[in-house]
């Protein structure tokens, strides 16, 4: 292995593929993983390429093209979500099915990762088209997905109404309704009560945990998230509920600050109004790489990969970086950070909550039994905790970071159940 170990630490700061194997072969050698499982976890299982023909809203017709990845099921079926953005590639796609491997074993949940996406920019596309693509699309890749096979779910970019519609062109072809085959969904259909918090509610546990070890006190303690999409613009307001202070946040437009502190509710209704942060009055412009630097104890990078780079990483000011992306940290920069004390929650922890209700959601599907939201929290609170008092100690006996604690967890368990199933035949 020593040789693909070592292009994958040259190549991870440009490739997110390589950089996903990259961590994989350094928690590898942690662990003491044996050459066979290391190699057979390097690769994904499936990877599905399809074409996406859709007539468009002028009657032209257009190509797409789409991706599902499964990376590993040795745990249960696969999971995960679906991005539609103009920037998706193959590699990106396998990168994320690997990090769900990982997250959904890392919260100890029976699933596997997966993972699928679009290239399509959404915003240029009316309702119509989007459903036009999304049926197609899911028609196309019906043949690797099921309640009891591969469970996709939102991504970047995707929503309730396009989970609906996924559903609804699954069930059509089986001939009956079948909830489980997504989560995600709105209520009315079988989705779940605290699903579209739970990416930032989970969050907020884990950042709470992190607190208390570093023995920093929350009431005051000032925030800065870059991202106010979902997870963001609800990781913000749920911690200015809890007595953080929201001193910064931004989206692809821009962003603003104010050392006093932000109104989150505000900013939310100001997002909701005009799309974007930008122009919001209670605080002063700020670009996304100023935010990144901006005095804070919290730093919450909820946008898109590869944002936390050797360049900015010395200059950060946060004690904790919570991912609520995924990806968000390059490999160089992890490095400096861990050097200057920060202690960074690593993506497959801090954004973790998103899976986890959503194996609820699939649970109560399947189950026809759906229970009531403090109850979901309240599960979710006890596995997030979990997961990062598991990350913390083995973060502690093997002397590394977060990050090497949680995938030592999580690749361990995939690892002990990839062995105990065998090889087939």
């Amino acid at each position: 292995m020593s040789t693909s170990i070592d292009r994958s630490a040259t190549q991870a700061s440009e490739n997110v593929w390589e950089m996903a194997k990259h961590q994989l072969d350094e928690v590898a050698q942690l662990i003491g993983l044996s050459d066979a499982i290391h190699l057979y976890l390097r690769q994904p299982k499936r990877v599905l390429e399809v074409s996406v023909p859709v007539r468009m809203d002028d009657g032209r017709f257009r190509m797409f093209t789409g991706y599902r990845v499964q990376h590993n099921m040795s745990r249960g079926p696969a999971k995960g979500g679906i991005r539609f953005h103009p920037d998706v590639t193959l590699d990106e796609i396998k990168a994320l099915a690997m990090w769900m491997t990982w997250k959904c074993a890392l919260v100890n949940i029976p699933f596997g990762g997966a993972k699928g996406g679009v290239i399509c920019d959404p915003k240029a596309m009316s309702m119509q088209e989007l459903e036009h693509l999304t049926r197609r699309f899911t028609s196309e890749i019906s043949i690797i997905i099921g309640p009891e096979k591969d469970i996709p779910a939102p991504d970047v970019y995707t929503t309730p109404q396009i989970m609906a519609w996924i559903m609804d062109t699954y069930s059509m072809q089986v001939g009956y309704s079948v909830p489980g085959v997504v989560t995600g969904k709105p209520i009315a259909i079988g989705g779940s009560l605290g699903r579209d918090k739970a990416t930032a509610r989970g969050c907020l546990y884990v950042v709470d945990e992190a607190m208390d070890v570093l023995g920093i006190p929350i009431e005051g303690a000032r925030v800065a998230v870059q991202g106010f999409g979902n997870a963001g613009m609800h990781a913000a307001t749920l911690m200015a509920e809890r007595g953080y202070k929201i001193v910064a946040v931004s989206d692809s437009r821009g962003g603003v600050a104010n050392s006093k502190g932000l109104d989150a509710r505000g900013l939310l209704v100001h997002k909701l109004q005009t799309g974007s942060v930008v122009g919001f009055a209670g605080g002063e412009k700020i670009t996304n790489k100023d935010l990144l630097e901006y005095e804070c104890d919290v730093l919450v990078p909820a946008a898109l990969e590869k944002v936390i780079t050797r360049d900015n990483a010395p200059k950060i000011q946060a004690k904790i970086v919570a991912e609520a992306a995924n990806g968000p940290t390059l490999p160089e920069a992890d490095a400096i950070l861990h050097e200057r004390g920060v202690m960074v929650l690593p993506d497959i922890l801090a954004n973790a909550g998103g899976v986890t209700v959503s194996y609820f959601e699939w649970v109560q599907d399947i189950g026809e039994n759906f229970w009531e939201e403090d109850e979901i929290n309240a599960r979710l609170k006890q596995k997030m905790t979990r997961a990062f008092r598991e990350t913390y100690e083995h973060a502690q006996r093997h002397n590394v970071n977060m990050r090497g604690g949680a995938y030592a967890v999580a690749v361990s368990r995939v690892a002990e159940a990839t062995k105990l199933r065998g090889l087939y035949p």
